[in-house]
């Protein structure tokens, strides 16, 4: 018994006398990959010369310095705004990216965008902050008080009065739209 027992002693004094393992260093890890800057449930305001052009509301925001962007996660909403101060136009989207060079904005999947008599359905918009447009390269669905056009590539003023399709696809009267 006593053998016993400083046999397990001295096998206790033994293992704890051995090196302690480092963990691994994952050194592929990039600073640029952490954002600087999150914020949840926010809303952002652009505007210039103290007038509102836009009005962001976003579930989650990621700010990345490094890389010039912010990105959008877990929805997008932005009300645009015209001169007067009125809002024009609603955008949503799943979510989406700023350029924080430009601060133009790109609403990615399930995105419409609507004003009082016309709305755009399609997978991807660019507002072009600068030029107060929206485009897109992407197939759309513009359906008015009467008309409904699908086609290629799109753009348009924020407030959806002037807008162009660039390949039309399909083009019908809104009276025989289901």
């Amino acid at each position: 018994m006593k053998y016993l027992l400083s046999l397990l002693i001295i096998s206790l004094i033994v293992s704890c006398k051995s090196e302690r393992l480092k963990p691994p260093i994952d050194y592929s890890f990039k600073d640029e990959d952490i954002p600087v800057q999150e914020s949840w449930n926010s809303e952002v305001t652009f505007s210039d010369s103290g007038k509102i052009k836009a009005i962001l509301f976003a579930g989650h925001i990621q700010v990345f310095p490094q890389r010039n962007e912010t990105l959008i996660n877990d929805g997008v909403k932005v009300d645009f705004y015209d001169e007067e101060q009125t809002k024009t136009t609603t955008l949503t989207s799943k979510r989406g990216r700023v350029d924080d060079l430009t601060t133009d904005l790109y609403a990615i999947d399930s995105v419409v965008v609507f004003s009082d008599s016309v709305t755009i359905y399609t997978e991807l918009i660019k507002w072009k902050n600068e030029e107060r447009k929206i485009v897109s390269d992407k197939f759309v669905t513009i359906i008015s008080p009467t008309e409904k056009i699908q086609g290629y590539g799109f753009e348009s003023d924020q407030s959806l009065k002037n807008y162009t399709i660039y390949r039309i696809t399909y083009i019908t009267r809104r009276d025989s739209v289901q």
